[in-house]
C-alpha cells in the first residue's frame, strides 16, 4: 500500500469515529473585523496544496472566477476564494489548495495555509444562529473545551462552487423524478445535510416526488427526533419503520457525522428495517466501500435528482421485498 493509500484509510478510520481532518487556511482581512480569520475544508475534499501556478484568464466568466490552471495536464478552474468570502489579502494570493468533491475538481486560490488539526465532529457547531453567512456551515473549536479555543470557519464549498460557477441545471419534475409513489403511506423520508444549498435540492427533490420528509440539519438532530419517536414507539406499540421509511444523510455534518449516525441507526433494534442512503458530495470508490462497512444501504452523488429517486426507489423496493 503506497502513501496516498495509507492516507486515505486512516482518514476513513477517523470518519467511522465521528472524527476527521481540517485544513486551515487564511483568506486576509475579514470586511466586518479587520482580522485574519482561520477557516477550514475537510482534508477529505482536497487532493494536494500548491504554490500558485500559473493562472490564465478566461473571458466572459464570473467575477471571481480567476480562470484556469494547468495541473498535470488537467485544466481546473481557479477560484478567488478571498474575493467570493469578502476578504482582503495581505499579500495577495499565494496558495492553490486544488480539491474534489461533487464529481468536480477545482482549485480555490487562499492566502495561505497554516496546518491540518484532528477534531472530533461534536467540536463543530452548526453555523446557523450564529448570524454567520450563507457560506459557512460550522464553526469548529480548534482546542475543544478551552474557554479560549480558536475558532475556525468552515465553508460551504458546495455553495461557493454553485455560486460562482453555475451549470444548466436540469429543473426537477416529475419527468425527471419519476411519478410512481416512492413511500408507504403515513411515511416519510428523515433528511439531514448541513449545507443549504443541498437541502434546498433535496426539498425540491422530494416534493416532486410528492414524498413527505421530516428535514434536520445535523447528524446529531437526526438521531434525537429518531431518538424521541424510538421512545414513542415503545411506549405507544407501533414500529419506527411505520414512521420512517428511509434515512437520507450527508456525510460531513457538525456535531455527528453521517457515518456515525448511520453505525448508530443499524445497531438499534428499535429502528430495524429502516434502510439508510448516504447522500454526499464525498464521491469515489473510497468513501462508496466505506459506506458499506458501516451498513448503509445506498449511496448516491449530491444534486443528482435522477440518481437520488432512482436510489430511494431501489433501496425501498430492498426494504419492503419479502426475505
Amino acid at each position: 500500500m503506497n502513501a496516498h493509500d495509507r492516507d486515505i484509510e486512516e482518514r476513513t478510520r477517523l470518519a467511522g469515529n465521528n472524527k476527521f481532518e481540517l485544513l486551515l487556511f487564511r483568506l486576509g482581512d475579514s470586511p466586518q473585523s479587520g482580522e485574519r480569520e482561520l477557516y477550514g475544508i475537510n482534508v477529505f475534499k482536497v487532493r494536494e496544496v500548491l504554490v500558485m501556478p500559473k493562472i490564465t484568464e478566461l473571458a466572459n466568466t464570473h467575477q471571481h472566477m480567476m480562470g484556469v490552471a494547468n495541473i498535470r495536464w488537467q485544466l481546473i478552474p481557479v477560484i478567488n476564494l478571498p474575493a467570493v468570502v469578502g476578504c482582503t489579502p495581505q499579500k495577495g494570493v499565494s496558495i492553490l489548495m486544488v480539491t474534489e468533491f461533487g464529481r468536480t475538481v477545482q482549485g480555490f486560490a487562499v492566502e495561505d495555509v497554516r496546518e491540518i488539526v484532528r477534531l472530533d465532529w461534536d467540536q463543530v457547531l452548526p453555523a446557523e444562529g450564529t448570524h454567520a453567512g450563507a457560506l459557512v456551515t460550522g464553526i469548529a473549536r480548534l482546542d475543544g473545551a478551552d474557554p479560549n479555543t480558536r475558532l475556525a470557519q468552515v465553508l460551504d464549498v458546495e455553495q461557493v462552487l454553485r455560486d460562482v460557477t453555475p451549470v444548466s441545471k436540469e429543473e426537477i419534475t416529475k419527468d425527471v423524478v419519476g411519478s410512481e409513489p416512492l413511500l408507504p403511506p403515513g411515511t416519510s423520508i428523515l433528511v439531514a445535510d448541513d449545507s443549504h444549498v443541498a437541502r434546498a435540492v433535496i426539498e425540491l427533490g422530494l416534493t416532486a416526488m410528492e414524498a413527505p420528509f421530516v428535514m434536520t440539519k445535523t447528524g446529531r438532530q437526526a438521531w434525537d427526533y429518531l431518538d424521541q419517536l424510538g421512545a414513542q414507539a415503545q411506549k405507544e406499540g407501533f414500529k419506527v419503520r411505520d414512521k420512517i421509511a428511509v434515512v437520507l444523510t450527508d456525510l460531513e455534518m457538525p456535531e455527528m457525522d453521517g457515518f456515525t449516525l448511520t453505525k448508530l441507526i443499524k445497531g438499534d433494534a428499535r429502528f430495524k428495517g429502516i434502510p439508510v442512503v448516504i447522500h454526499s458530495s464525498l464521491t469515489g470508490s473510497t468513501n462508496e466501500n466505506h459506506v458499506k462497512t458501516v451498513g448503509a444501504d445506498g449511496y448516491v452523488a449530491k444534486f443528482a435528482p435522477r440518481e437520488l429517486a432512482a436510489t430511494l426507489r431501489k433501496v425501498l423496493a430492498q426494504s419492503s421485498a419479502p426475505n
